[in-house]
């Protein structure tokens, strides 16, 4: 593990990379990128830091506000941070609202603005880490659905007022993903946890992979990923 850039690697940014699918994304690209590893407890972002060949501690709470100095070179930038919370609209506060569209949509707009230099220098790529219900909500899921239809509104923005700079913005929709987010929205839900109907967090890293390696001179725009059995 080094704790420095490296002139022979890409440098990759992830937040959220210390579980679930931020941490197999993480992962994945430390295996060819130099990574910052995003994440509110230092603690967890040491022990990940100190798995991969190349990475260095990117801690803060971003939904608060506490946004790390970033580096002069960034050639990724994924937003896999994320929460979800509220029930319906009858009985989801304020609070929660601002809480939620804090993390996932507010602190990737400004991380995002704020590496746009580095971005631009490396003509990089962005990948927001959607979800399906970037396209569809439902009852007692408003709140999250509702952030992540802005998140979409914001790449589709992005992308294209980045266009002439070279700077490629991916969205990456996954479906229902072996996860602790998943595991407490099935327990709200009152449904059964079975991982034969879910993705594994691998599985998403496999698509980000994807749209990163792509050549430059063209762009995954938007890739949905869907577990392939159905209840």
């Amino acid at each position: 593990m080094t704790t420095s850039l490296t002139a022979d690697r890409p440098v990759a940014l992830v937040t959220g990379a210390t579980r679930g699918i931020g941490r197999a994304i993480a992962a994945d690209l430390g295996r060819t990128h130099h990574v910052l590893v995003g994440g509110r407890s230092a603690e967890a972002v040491d022990a990940l830091v100190a798995e991969l060949p190349s990475a260095v501690p990117f801690v803060g709470d971003l939904g608060a506000g506490e946004f790390p100095a970033l580096p002069e070179r960034l050639d990724v930038l994924v937003h896999s941070a994320g929460v979800e919370q509220g029930t319906t609209v009858a009985d989801t506060p304020r609070a929660v609202w601002e809480q939620v569209f804090a993390t996932n949509v507010f602190a990737v707009a400004e991380l995002t603005r704020l590496a746009l230099p580095a971005l631009r220098t490396a003509r990089g790529i962005v990948v927001p880490i959607n979800s399906g219900s970037g396209f569809h909500s439902g009852p007692g899921g408003g709140v999250y659905a509702a952030s992540k239809f802005a998140l979409r509104a914001f790449a589709d923005a992005l992308r294209e007022e980045e266009r002439a700079n070279g700077v490629r913005v991916s969205s990456v929709h996954p479906g229902r993903t072996d996860s602790d987010m998943q595991r407490a929205l099935t327990e709200k839900l009152g449904e059964d946890y079975d991982t034969a109907y879910y993705l594994a967090p691998e599985d998403v890293a496999a698509a980000v992979r994807t749209v990163v390696d792509l050549p430059e001179r063209g762009t995954v725009e938007s890739l949905a990923i869907r577990p392939t059995r159905r209840r």
